[in-house]
């Protein structure tokens, strides 16, 4: 691990969920006048536009196994997850998938330790987990004590889990191929947006370009396609270059707290002092998980530092 880049690494995937876990408010304003595969089209469209202006270099795959890694990445990560997603939205409640899918790092950490010979599983990793998952879940219910269990959405949001664990895997591997970052990230898009095609057609996608003449729906996807898309899939698969896939996917925990918090503030949604209590686990358990490493990282950082400046001032 390049430990002068493991800092900006963190940094970047914590900006990454920042963004991410405010996507719901987007989301939930456009979906008063698009259907969810076209919020999913259109954001894919302008992230993948706005990747080949920045990096309009063709990166060069070196053989076919490489680019079976980039087809079934563009599958698993922009296609299926986000549909599944969507469509288990249409059949629960979505804090239960807002819960459900946050458990994404446990599914990682499982597919890590099996295909991934330098991520193995922790005893740290596990009790933040849990402690994560709990807060969560506080989160999710929002102080309600009836938990309203529906199987096919839930089924749906726990694939979606699966799924997005699966993308973080192929990312990892990807990464080693060692092709550029945003090269890599816009040929994932052009394959997510390929199997796409067949679900716009499913699920009756209209083209309908006069929705934009409303500046609110026009700069929700926006945000959705340069922020969520464009910057967030680079800033998550380079953090997963750099991290590896489990260490990265922890951040994940911290997605609801976002939400709830933007929620409160751009939708004026009330927050219960049980979900007040819950967005205090989900960091505590990033913290079990991942605490000690960045503490080392900083004492280790500061020591660089002072070395260098003793040096500087002994010339």
């Amino acid at each position: 691990m390049n430990n002068s880049k493991t800092i900006p690494a963190h940094i970047s995937a914590f900006i990454t969920v920042l963004i991410w876990g405010t996507t719901f408010v987007s989301t939930k304003v456009l979906l008063k006048d698009f259907l969810p595969i076209e919020i999913l089209f259109f954001r894919f469209v302008i992230g993948y536009i706005t990747l080949l202006v920045v990096y309009p270099k063709r990166i060069k795959i070196e053989n076919l196994k490489h680019e079976l890694y980039f087809v079934v990445a563009g599958l698993f990560g922009v296609t299926l997850y986000f549909l599944l997603e969507n469509i288990a939205l249409t059949y629960t409640l979505a804090s239960n998938v807002g819960v459900i899918v946050s458990i994404v790092p446990f599914f990682t950490a499982i597919l890590a330790h099996i295909f991934l010979d330098s991520e193995k599983l922790r005893l740290r990793f596990f009790i933040g987990f849990i402690v994560a998952i709990t807060g969560i879940i506080l989160i999710g219910f929002n102080g309600n004590v009836v938990l309203k269990l529906n199987p096919i959405g839930d089924i749906l949001a726990v694939l979606a889990a699966i799924v997005w664990a699966i993308y973080s895997i192929l990312m990892r591997k990807i990464s080693k191929f060692q092709y550029n970052t945003l090269g890599s990230t816009r040929k994932v898009f052009f394959y997510g947006l390929l199997f796409m095609v067949p679900a716009l057609f499913i699920f009756k996608f209209k083209l309908d370009f006069d929705r934009f003449t409303n500046t609110s729906s026009l700069l929700n996807i926006l945000y959705l396609g340069f922020g969520a898309s464009a910057l967030c899939f680079v800033t998550w698969n380079w953090s997963v270059k750099i991290l590896g896939a489990v260490k990265t996917s922890v951040y994940i925990y911290i997605v609801p707290v976002i939400t709830v918090i933007a929620s409160a503030i751009l939708l004026h949604e009330n927050i219960t002092p049980l979900a007040l209590v819950g967005t205090v686990l989900p960091l505590a358990g990033l913290f079990i998980s991942e605490g000690k490493q960045l503490l080392k990282l900083r004492r280790k950082y500061n020591i660089t530092r002072e070395d260098n400046e003793n040096n500087s001032s002994s010339l």
